[in-house]
């Protein structure tokens, strides 16, 4: 089969592998039929994931066909249409009981896929612990509806929940990028007083604009100010940060109110500091890290309502023998390109 592969720091390579294997009694081999390109894939070819390992196939966004499962897999059966969660989680350890699978201690927990084992912009992956890493998809929703469910939607639905948001408060989420606007889909459906995205991209902020007319757009170097202005409390009550710079890092406690909560959703290439002399007296309630990616069953639920609908996000599409050019184009962001889907 053909897989994308991470050959060493700064080449990804489309090779002739052999189609996976159950390896594991839980396992279950899934025919890829649609994927796409994440950024934290542009994070591994340029080797700013050091937990990566050369020759795996890259991807963690997809969705498939069930082909085979292992004796132990209740949930799935062949033929069943399936999102593929980003992260792999075995259910029973400590911190999968508490809903923390991103941490989960199976060897094969966290995000493995795509980054550890084998990823999915593949003709076939394997997914280890399928009962919690697949995802049946409702008959009335498409392919390109769910594709979004396992990764970046869970992201946003995951960086929402954890974020206390009430309806009185005034959100602020910066970066609106793709992660950046599946949070916004689910900010929204808390309803808060008033939503601010922040971006830089004057593409970015029309498509803004453009589908969610609501939202108050700023672009970074009036952010601050244009914070304060429009929130009651000299800040937001909430910030979700998830653009990854340097820059943004900053700002998310700068634009924040006293006592707010700071949710960290980004992934960054090099370590940031947290300026406590500058920050003291703010008291914020800081929160970061991977998502925890357990809500999929829900979210599949809400876009099959009509409640979400990420597929104006897909920009471009591309079959998988010219993933090359997919990539040139995602890196270089070329044509207004905000999701490259791979079939």
């Amino acid at each position: 089969m053909l897989a994308y592969t991470y050959v060493k720091q700064g080449k990804f390579e489309l090779l002739e592998k052999a189609k996976p294997t159950l390896v594991d009694s839980r396992d279950a081999i899934v025919r890829v039929t649609l994927g796409s390109i994440c950024t934290s894939d542009l994070h591994i070819k340029h080797g700013s994931v050091p937990r990566a390992v050369p020759g795996i196939t890259v991807g963690h966004e997809m969705v498939g066909v069930v082909e085979q499962v292992g004796s132990d897999v209740v949930t799935v059966k062949p033929g069943d249409r399936v999102t593929v969660n980003v992260e792999t989680f075995c259910g029973e350890c400590f911190f999968c009981k508490h809903g923390f699978v991103n941490n989960c201690t199976d060897p094969d927990g966290g995000w493995a896929l795509g980054c550890c084992i084998d990823g999915g912009q593949a003709e076939y992956v394997r997914v280890p612990h399928a009962d919690q890493g697949l995802n049946c998809i409702p008959d009335m929703v498409s392919d390109e509806q769910a594709l979004f469910v396992g990764d970046i939607l869970a992201t946003g639905f995951w960086a929402t929940r954890i974020s206390e948001i009430s309806p009185d408060d005034t959100v602020l989420i910066i970066g609106a990028g793709p992660t950046g606007i599946c949070t916004l889909l689910c900010v929204m459906l808390k309803r808060p007083k008033k939503i601010i995205m922040c971006e830089r991209s004057s593409e970015r902020l029309d498509f803004v604009k453009r589908h969610y007319p609501d939202v108050l757009t700023v672009v970074p170097e009036d952010c601050e100010d244009f914070v304060k202005n429009n929130s009651d409390h000299g800040g937001a009550d909430v910030v979700i940060e998830v653009a990854g710079s340097d820059e943004t890092f900053q700002m998310a406690w700068k634009c924040a109110r006293p006592n707010a909560v700071v949710t960290v959703v980004a992934l960054y290439d090099k370590p940031q500091i947290l300026p406590l002399p500058e920050m003291y007296g703010k008291n914020l309630v800081l929160k970061t890290g991977g998502v925890d990616g357990c809500d999929c069953a829900e979210i599949l639920k809400l876009i099959e309502a009509g409640k979400i609908d990420t597929t104006p996000l897909i920009t471009h599409r591309f079959p998988l023998k010219e993933i090359d050019k997919a990539y040139d184009l995602f890196e270089h962001k070329r044509d207004g390109v905000f999701k490259v889907a791979v079939y």
